[in-house]
């Protein structure tokens, strides 16, 4: 079986975080020693960003992993590769109705971590056979939902941090693959527009600060430092992304509106 080109996507938004998270798998090599590439994906919808890796026909293999994972094992993820091929599995990751992630929907995979077939997922892809229902908790619901009805789909177990919000992903051997601290929109945002939209759950800087220090140091790794001119770069980047979100927040307005309205005339009504 030739060897699979393969890359590492993560939708980003806090360029800081990115740069965490990428320091513990930048370099990363395939099975011939060929350097996987590394794509920064900003300023796109929750589910939009699967449908631009799969019009990227440079790549076979995609690796979903958001800014707010922390890769512990890259032989794990390497061998998973060679598992979702020999397998024949379309997608690997945990199940979003897992009690370590969300609880939600078991057939859904929840997209902190992911490993894609794309080449294959390409050959029956057709965005029209995607069924979005009122009850869908996220936009990227009904493409998970549809590569489980299509293609086999390999969930990895998940287990709670002991600091009881992040999860730990686990590979089939047991080995932690990496780690998910939730929260990432809260990291870098000021703490007085914190407290004012969701004081119950946004102090969580501390905490994914301690799980960044927890895997560098799994990985015996020192944590990268930044300068004054990366941390101009930090601010400069938040400054974009939030004059593109801010108007990319409000078209979705109606929308939402619409569903809520919609809901709530189904459980009336049901």
């Amino acid at each position: 079986m030739p060897q699979p080109r393969i890359k590492i996507y993560t939708r980003s938004f806090d360029l800081k975080l990115y740069r965490l998270s990428k320091g513990l798998y930048e370099g990363l090599r395939d099975a011939d020693g060929n350097p996987i590439p590394c794509v920064r994906l900003t300023d796109q919808r929750a589910d939009g960003y699967f449908y631009t890796m799969l019009r990227d026909r440079e790549c076979d293999i995609a690796v979903n992993i958001d800014e707010d994972a922390f890769l512990i094992d890259t032989r794990a993820l390497l061998d998973l590769v060679r598992v979702l091929r020999t397998g024949g599995y379309a997608n690997i990751g945990c199940s979003d109705g897992d009690p370590a992630t969300t609880g939600r929907d078991r057939v859904v995979t929840n997209p902190f971590f992911n490993i894609l077939d794309l080449a294959l997922i390409r050959t029956r892809f057709d965005h029209s056979q995607l069924r979005p229902q009122l009850e869908d908790a996220e936009p990227y619901y009904p493409f998970f939902r549809w590569m489980a009805a299509t293609f086999p789909t390999l969930y990895l177990k998940a287990e709670r941090h002991r600091d009881g919000t992040t999860t730990i992903a686990l590979d089939p051997e047991g080995r932690t693959l990496c780690l998910h601290t939730w929260f990432s929109r809260f990291y870098s945002m000021p703490s007085w527009i914190v407290r004012r939209i969701e004081p119950s759950q946004g102090m969580q800087r501390a905490r994914i600060d301690a799980v960044i220090r927890e895997a560098y140091a799994l990985r015996g790794l020192p944590v990268p430092s930044f300068g004054p001119a990366d941390r101009l770069a930090f601010a400069g980047n938040k400054v974009v992304r939030w004059i593109v979100k801010v108007p990319q927040r409000m078209l979705r307005w109606p929308y939402k509106l619409k569903r809520r309205l919609a809901r709530k005339k189904l459980h009336r009504d049901g």
